[in-house]
């Protein structure tokens, strides 16, 4: 069996194109993939096929040519951009006498990599060995255990074999230990539920800049990096909305075409918090000439999780590095779609307001008359930074000037018993 050595930052990409030639924006997509593993390209080879080769996926032909393309180059690994079948993988490695990796390998690597809490490794780990399980094949031939002698004969235990016995027991443990993960991100949703706070979760194309923008909506330090899944682990933190009430908000892993099924199952605890979310905010680069076609794909992988029928508002981010021509279409914006730049901050505060009304309701101002036996509905207005002004009657009670959300005052009159038309509310 090829033995695969531990380097492998020099590669050759290998871009395939089915039934059609392969577009400038696929290729360009493949390679940032690759510079984000950390790979160094040496080289670039395209291919068209009308339907894949059994054995190697591309015809005999290419594959000389792309023998003689790594042997030129030096690469010490082969990137494919389309998934490849276990034979094909291994048929191609035994020809070009190098590791070859398809885009579904390069993406667990990729996260492999970014994977930096308990939770994010495990799942990353699990996807890995999924993968890795259907790649076990007749290799160690040489290490075959068939045990004899007396007391010992029997059929034994082949090395593929064992391999697959503790490949499968790993992913039954780390499924386990994933699912009480699950379980205690479960117990925070309930509490959440429970308290009423909102949660609002960012949602994207990898590199349309969540990252940036949860950092510029919180203040957070998060890695923002210009790289394809810089964000792997879910970040949440408080959104500031001017009052008491409580927003908070995740950024989450960023989306791709064609993202990987293993990966997707694997990842099912982090993405429960983009279908339980209140809100999505779905943030699309302004600036990146096929943002429609990235728009369309993440709303397939979100149908796919079942979180389509989540509120959504549509964030065209990077506004700041659109042409002037483009530019001139912000005028449509509403609140389904509005347009920032998390870089010089144009279009947060619209963006805040949206999230605020989305989540907590529009706000209610008006005046607020209170008996002295009401003094706890007093309090409770101060705890939400509600009351703008408060003045003290002769007897006893208080008459306040309030300001706060539409869903505070229906929880407010649920709890205390208040009528709705003891607000009286001020006509603009």
């Amino acid at each position: 069996m090829l033995e695969r050595p531990g380097s492998g930052e020099r590669a050759l990409l290998l871009h395939i194109g089915l039934n059609r030639a392969c577009d400038d924006d696929e290729i360009q997509e493949f390679k940032a993939l690759g510079r984000s593993a950390g790979a160094e390209i040496v080289d670039e080879l395209t291919a068209r096929r009308d339907r894949p080769t059994p054995r190697l996926f591309i015809g005999s032909g290419k594959a000389e040519e792309l023998k003689s393309r790594v042997e030129a180059s030096c690469a010490e690994v082969v990137l494919v951009n389309q998934p490849l079948s276990p034979s094909q993988e291994r048929n191609l490695e035994m020809l070009l006498k190098t590791r070859v990796l398809d885009r579904n390998g390069l993406i667990l690597d990729i996260f492999a990599q970014r994977a930096a809490t308990f939770e994010g490794k495990i799942q990353v780990e699990l996807a890995q060995l999924e993968h890795l399980s259907t790649r076990l094949v007749r290799g160690w031939t040489h290490l075959e255990r068939q045990k004899g002698g007396i007391g010992l004969r029997g059929p034994g235990e082949t090395q593929l074999e064992t391999d697959r016995r503790l490949v499968g027991q790993r992913i039954k443990h780390l499924k386990t230990r994933l699912d009480r993960v699950e379980k205690q991100r479960e117990m925070g949703r309930r509490d959440r539920t429970r308290a009423q706070v909102a949660t609002v979760a960012l949602v994207g194309y990898t590199n349309a800049g969540k990252t940036s923008l949860f950092n510029a909506l919180t203040g957070s330090q998060a890695d923002a990096r210009n790289l394809l899944f810089a964000t792997l682990d879910p970040t949440i933190r408080r959104l500031d909305t001017g009052g008491a009430s409580e927003i908070l908000l995740a950024d989450t892993v960023g989306f791709v075409r064609d993202l990987p099924h293993e990966l997707v199952a694997a990842f099912r605890a982090t993405l429960t918090e983009t279908r339980e979310a209140d809100l999505l905010l779905h943030v699309i680069d302004a600036s990146d000439p096929h943002h429609a076609d990235r728009k369309q794909q993440v709303e397939d992988v979100l149908e796919s999780i079942g979180a389509a029928s989540v509120p959504c508002i549509q964030v065209y981010n990077k506004v700041d590095k659109v042409s002037a021509k483009a530019g001139r279409r912000l005028n449509g914006a509403s609140s389904a779609k509005i347009w920032v730049s998390a870089e010089t901050g144009a279009g947060l505060d619209a963006l805040s307001d949206a999230i605020r009304d989305q989540c907590l309701g529009p706000p209610l101002i008006g005046r607020l008359v209170l008996g002295p036996d009401q003094s706890r509905i007093r309090a409770k207005l101060f705890d939400l930074r509600a009351v703008r002004s408060e003045q003290a009657e002769e007897s006893g009670g208080w008459t306040l000037d309030v300001e706060l959300t539409t869903r505070r005052w229906k929880e407010l009159c649920n709890q205390e018993g208040l009528s709705d038309d003891s607000f009286q509310r001020e006509v603009h």
